[in-house]
């Protein structure tokens, strides 16, 4: 299990469209669990309606967390994408 903290900088945080993007890519990792963590919320990174849920907003600091097939790989993918605000 890896994991790495990051903070949301795109300007609407975490709402349809980068929620989206994220689960899409995140299901090119079949083998590998991906959560999200943001204050007492918890969501799969696959789960767009969780994500959305979670009701992260721009500045908030998440944790994502990968664990099994390839976890350096979509850690790095899930983190590069919230650095560069899901080119928003």
């Amino acid at each position: 299990m890896v994991s790495r903290t990051v903070e949301v900088v795109n300007e609407q945080g975490l709402h349809m469209r980068p929620a989206g993007v994220l689960a899409a890519e995140m299901k090119k990792f079949p083998g590998c669990t991906v959560t999200i963590s943001s204050g007492d919320k918890t969501a799969k990174a696959t789960a767009v309606m969780q994500l959305m849920a979670a009701g992260i907003k721009r500045g908030a600091i998440v944790e994502i967390t990968a664990d099994g097939d390839n976890e350096q790989a979509a850690l790095d993918k899930a983190a590069e994408l919230f650095e560069s605000g899901f080119g928003e």
